[in-house]
Formats: structure tokens, sequence, C-alpha cells
């Protein structure tokens, strides 16, 4: 116990001091090779935050525990939008990139809606994995081919290139490293008071292992780069939907449990609708601190409802 308290203290710890590093060098690589800061969230930063997620997941997978693969995937994708986005509009009022309302948000509504249909199958099977992976690379090349260049972009420090490579895998390996101590140290203190491997991966796992999303969009936001903060939680959500879910699904078929298709599918696919509400609609453009403490007030209800729905039967 005493050692998965330090586990959980020292991830974070790590997590935040290199998401820094990890933002400046993929913001300078970005600049140098003419991708803009929205696109290099909705890639590189958000496929590299969440491998954590896939990591988790598969190995769950692997180990026979799909509930805690899915678990994890929804569970990081309601944290993303509650909590990461939520604290990072808390700290800095965001400014929504035009495109995100037009392209971006909208396909994350659909690929949302896409999962809520086919988890009321009662199964995610092979096929479906299968579905869901094959379209990842698809959905990647069409939010990157009308993308335009870096003009516009924020003023980025000049780094070399090679300087670049190196600060962007050693923030992103120690940011990885964190967050595989931080989950290992929270699932043992889960384990600890009994609870369910779902409700494992729906809190502490899906806490854990969005650590890096937190960090890196809360320094994004701090560097004036508010459009890789959205980047970065939009392009993860992504990933985890399509990606995760998808090689879970490969990996080990596996059923959907009640409880996942009364509670936690409905508060993914109602957060992700009310992201996009809340950009869509927001005046002049910016997504302020209230719409983030609404976000992290709603984020304290699913805690609580997931509270609520589980203590009965411990």
């Amino acid at each position: 116990m005493f050692w998965a308290a330090v586990a959980v203290i020292g991830g974070i710890a790590l997590a935040v001091l290199s998401a820094d590093k990890f933002v400046e060098g993929a913001a300078s690589l970005a600049s140098r090779i003419g991708m803009s800061n929205l696109l290099i969230g909705l890639t590189i930063i958000s496929i590299g935050t969440s491998a954590p997620e896939l990591l988790v997941s598969a190995i769950a997978a692997l180990n026979g525990s799909p509930s805690l693969a899915l678990g994890n995937a929804l569970g990081s994708n309601i944290t993303n939008i509650a909590l990461v986005l939520g604290a990072t509009a808390c700290i800095l009022p965001l400014i929504v990139p035009r495109q995100l309302v037009k392209r971006e948000l909208p396909l994350l509504l659909l690929i949302s809606l896409v999962i809520f249909v086919l988890a009321y199958r009662g199964i995610f099977d092979r096929l479906s994995g299968s579905l869901l992976l094959a379209a990842l690379p698809a959905v990647l090349y069409n939010l990157s081919k009308d993308e335009p260049a870096s003009e516009g972009n924020v003023e980025i420090h000049s780094l070399s290139l090679g300087f670049s490579i190196v600060l962007t895998l050693a923030g992103l390996t120690v940011l990885l490293g964190s967050s595989e101590v931080l989950v290992w140290g929270a699932v043992e203190i889960a384990r600890f008071f009994g609870v369910s491997e779902l409700v494992i991966g729906l809190t502490i796992v899906a806490i854990g292992t969005s650590l890096p999303e937190l960090a890196a969009s809360v320094a994004a936001a701090l560097k004036n780069r508010t459009d890789m903060a959205f980047g970065t939680v939009i392009g993860s959500n992504i990933f985890n939907s399509l990606g995760v879910i998808g090689i879970a699904s490969i990996i080990s078929p596996f059923a959907i449990e009640p409880e996942v298709l009364q509670r936690d599918l409905p508060w993914a696919l109602g957060l992700t609708l009310l992201f996009y509400l809340l950009a869509r609609f927001s005046a002049r453009g910016i997504f302020t601190r209230s719409h983030g403490i609404l976000l992290l007030l709603l984020y304290v209800s699913y805690l609580w409802h997931i509270s609520a729905t589980t203590m009965p039967n411990q």
C-alpha cells in the first residue's frame, strides 16, 4: 500500500514535469515540418499521449480482463472532456478554432455515436474491432489532408530539428513511463479496497492514463497554444474510440456489461455532445472558465453516479 501511494505521487510529478518539454519539442517539430498546432495536437501528441490507454487495454485484454480495457477507453474519453478540458479551461480560457466546430468535433461526435450503436449489439467482437481499427488511418488522413501549413501559428522557439525530435521523444518516454507507474499504484490501491475491474478502468486507470493529456493540454494552453490543447483532447478521444477499443476487441472479444449501456456510454456520448454545443455556441469563440467549471462539476457528478450505482453491489 505504501509503495502504491508513492507510485501515484511520483507518477503525477514526473508526468507534469515531462509534459512541458514534450509540448515544446512537438510544437517546434510541427512548425519545422509545416504542420499547424491543431494538427500536431490531433495526431502526434494525441496518439502519443494515448499510448498508455492502448498499452493498458491491450494487456488487460490479453490477461482476460476485458472490462478493465473497455472501462479504460470509455473512462478516458469521459475524463479527457470533463476533467482535462475542464481543468485546462479553468486555468486559461481557450480560443475555439473555427475548423474545430466545422470538422473535428462533428467527426468525434459521429465516432462516439458509432461506438454507442455498436455497443448496443451487446458485444464488441473481432468484426467490430477490425472495423474500428480500419477506420483510424482513414480518419487521421481526413483530418490532415486539408490542414493548412503552419501559417498563422504561434511563434515557436527556434530549436534544431535534431533537438526537437530528442525533446519530443524524451518527453513522451517519461510521460508513458510515469503513467505506467501511476496506473500500477492506483490499481493496487483500488484492489486493496475491493473495487471491481470495470470501476477501476473507469476511474483510477482512466484518470491515470489521461494524465499525459491533462499535463500536455495545460502546458499547451500556458504556452498560448490553445488549438493544440483542443487537438490533444479530440485526437486522444478519437484514438481511444477507434484504436484502443478496436485492438482490445480483436485481442479478446467481450460482452458489454449492463451498467456500461445504462450509465457509461450515455455519459460519454452526452459529454461529447455538450463539448460540441459549448464550442459551437460559445460567445466570441472563447471556451471560458465557466465552461470549465461546468465540465468539472459534471465529472464530479459522474464519479458520484459510479459510486451510487456500484456501492450496493460491493
